[in-house]
């Protein structure tokens, strides 16, 4: 098959090399703003391994050109922060053939909404089809330009769904050979919840905030920054987050058990099974607070979660304490300044029980 993958860091190295390693035609596209990786990558003509996945795979393309990377192409994937869904989206709309199927990996929380807004049709057009992930398929990061260590590939729990979720099983049945790890989940409410990075990384962050700044990150971000009393946070939004999933009749997994399922953790517990994950270990913190640990997992993820909870009758007292924390110390409105809500969405307009049928 022809691959198509947007996005040029961590994550979508990994997925370029993965389906290229796995024999299929592989190109790449970035804005030329983030030329550092596409330029090295085009210049060697593949991407180099190491970790879980080791070696060399070339890559058919690595450019500025979208025409060229997405015209033809049997698959999609957008892989990037949250920020780039909707540039991504506003960016392949001229290119894009109908029947083609995209998958924004991860969501981010309504991340396949987000694109399918940018491109221009409704939340229920079939014109084109477009899924996503409940997060990134790998621990994974850049080690130089063009080069990437796998720390971790999922072994189970990557959720996808697709919007409608009629189209739920054709997408799997495309990504399942590469991504064995893949379940189909009931919809997009689902891979948007069972996300767990706004569960972590806002709470290990905020009670880590002085040590990050004082060492500029020098120190390891789960075994060094995860102690019973972060664990105790992290359990707290936890338990918010299966309320909202309880409330919409989605199964949400707690995320330390969801954990050990992908491979991550060996202990489903808030506080040892994260400090002494195999998956996690090495995994420095960052330098700075201005992160998409806030960023993205606060700004987007738990401004998002919030706003559901709100519109369905669920109460988040802790997960709106975190935003009015971290809005405080990075003086920032995340509430204000985010473009995943429930309105800009354009879910705001239905129903709980409406939610649930068209999604």
């Amino acid at each position: 098959m022809k691959i198509a993958v947007l996005g040029s860091g961590s994550g979508g190295c990994a997925v370029a090399f993965d389906w290229a390693q796995h024999g299929h035609d592989v190109y790449m596209f970035d804005f030329e703003e983030f030329h550092t990786n596409i330029e090295v990558i085009s210049k060697k003509g593949g991407i180099t391994s190491t970790g879980m996945l080791d070696g060399f795979a070339g890559i058919k393309y690595a450019g500025h050109d979208m025409k060229t990377v997405v015209e033809g192409a049997d698959l999609i994937f957008v892989v990037g922060p949250a920020y780039s869904t909707e540039p991504f989206g506003k960016a392949i709309k001229p290119y894009l053939e109908k029947g083609q199927i995209v998958i924004v990996c991860p969501s981010s929380c309504g991340g396949s909404i987000i694109f399918k807004n940018a491109i221009g049709v409704d939340l229920l057009d079939d014109d084109y089809i477009i899924a996503e992930t409940s997060t990134l398929p790998y621990a994974v990061r850049v080690t130089e330009p063009g080069s990437i260590n796998v720390f971790l590939k999922l072994k189970g729990g990557l959720l996808i769904a697709a919007v409608p979720s009629k189209y739920t099983e054709k997408v799997y049945n495309l990504a399942k050979d590469v991504y064995p790890s893949l379940v189909p989940a009931k919809n997009i409410l689902q891979t948007t919840l069972q996300n767990g990075n706004p569960v972590i990384h806002p709470s290990v962050s905020l009670l880590n905030a002085a040590l990050i700044e004082r060492t500029n990150g020098d120190f390891y971000f789960y075994e060094e920054g995860v102690t019973k009393a972060v664990g105790r946070l992290m359990k707290a939004v936890d338990e918010e987050r299966l309320e909202i999933g309880k409330k919409l009749g989605i199964e949400i997994m707690r995320d330390p058990e969801i954990g050990v399922k992908q491979g991550y953790m060996q202990e489903a517990t808030y506080d040892k099974g994260f400090s002494e994950a195999n998956g996690f270990k090495g995994i420095k913190a960052q330098s700075s607070l201005d992160y998409r640990y806030f960023n993205e997992d606060v700004g987007y993820g738990l401004v998002f979660m919030t706003d559901l909870a709100k519109h369905i009758g669920v109460e988040t007292p802790v997960m709106n304490s975190i935003i009015n924390i971290v809005s405080a110390i990075m003086e920032k409105d995340y509430r204000s300044t985010s473009n995943r809500t429930l309105k800009t969405l354009g879910l705001d307009k239905y129903d709980l029980e409406k939610l649930r049928e068209i999604l």
